[in-house]
């Protein structure tokens, strides 16, 4: 393991200690779609097979299921970053195709996922690829009818149960011409290619059989991609800044956690935990992620370590306290204001 005595480390001296980890490997690519993409599939033959024996049977599969539908999304995720594969027309097309296993638009998603990777953490810039968090100045201006609505936005029932469903379904549907003319082309391609999935599917199991496997799994896979994007950069400490004083170095080490799972679930969500290095460089595909986060102490030491329980904490902590530098509950709001 490298050291480091910089206190302020800058891309230039950490460069060393991240590029044998930015490349990618081929064989080490097919091996993951192989052992994500089969199990999915095999996965889909059981739930079909058993709906004529027992719906508790497949509900059961249907979580295992949703396990290997998130990994599907992190080989989609490195797809999107140019990391997955050495080859950008196999990226692309690759990701288009998980892409579709998964509900996400490829184009469209990758656009906006890259302006969250150069803008996290800066007041200035949120809106795009991230999940929106109101400043108390911002919250305490909004009319009464809009803070109610950031407060149900907010709450764990809306965001991880009522979210995925709604964000897989309806809003990865709509084309956002934001982005550009090519994303909202591809976005096209990808809900006929959807609609062409869900055809096929409704003939060889009708459309019952298909919802009743469909949505248990989407819905568990998108709470739980939702809960580890969210706990990425929502938790206490959290790094912001405003554009003058953002920097890109101290928003990745400060502002992206360490999730620390257990073995199993750092295996199913594809080593994302390592969200820190993960933002350092986008293009260090998720089965490097860990040796990089080993190579260097400051990736260890810089960086807001999270437990799986501990996680759970993040939860409640709304709005962002710009004099204090800190996150807070909305039930800290008159202290935070009282404060000011």
């Amino acid at each position: 393991m490298e050291k480091t005595q910089d206190l302020n480390p800058t891309m230039k001296n950490l460069k060393p200690l991240i590029a044998p980890y930015a490349k990618a490997n081929t064989k080490k690519a097919i091996i993951q779609i192989l052992n994500s993409v089969v199990p999915y599939i095999v996965l889909w033959g059981l739930m079909i097979w058993s709906l004529q024996y027992s719906y508790w049977v497949t509900l059961g599969l249907s979580i295992p299921a949703a396990l290997f539908m998130v990994r599907v999304f992190i080989l989609f995720h490195d797809c999107g970053h140019n990391s997955l594969f050495h080859s950008t027309k196999t990226n692309k097309d690759v990701g288009f195709f998980l892409g579709v296993l998964v509900f996400t638009p490829f184009e469209q998603w990758s656009k906006t996922h890259a302006i969250h990777h150069a803008s996290s953490g800066n007041l200035d810039k949120r809106g795009i690829g991230d999940v929106m968090t109101l400043t108390v100045e911002e919250y305490l201006s909004k009319p009464t009818i809009v803070k109610i609505g950031y407060r149900l936005f907010r709450h764990p029932v809306v965001m991880f149960i009522l979210g995925p469903l709604y964000m897989f379904l309806i809003s990865h549907r709509i084309p956002r011409p934001i982005v550009g003319k090519k994303e909202t082309r591809f976005q096209i391609y990808h809900n006929l290619a959807l609609l062409v999935m869900i055809i096929i599917m409704v003939l060889a199991i009708g459309w019952k059989g298909y919802l009743s496997i469909q949505l248990p799994v989407l819905w568990i896979a998108g709470a739980v991609g939702i809960w580890l994007f969210f706990l990425q950069h929502q938790f206490e400490g959290v790094y912001w800044a405003e554009s003058s004083e953002w920097d890109y170095v101290a928003s990745a080490l400060e502002g992206a956690s360490y999730y620390a799972l257990p073995k199993w679930m750092q295996w199913f969500s594809g080593n994302i935990g390592f969200h820190h290095i993960h933002h350092l460089s986008p293009k260090i595909p998720n089965y490097y992620l860990e040796a990089c986060y080993k190579n260097g102490e400051i990736f260890q030491e810089k960086v807001r370590k999270i437990s799986f329980l501990e996680g759970f904490k993040s939860v409640g902590l709304d709005l962002i306290d710009v004099k204090n530098n800190r996150l807070i509950r909305f039930r800290d709001l008159k202290q935070a204001v009282a404060t000011d």
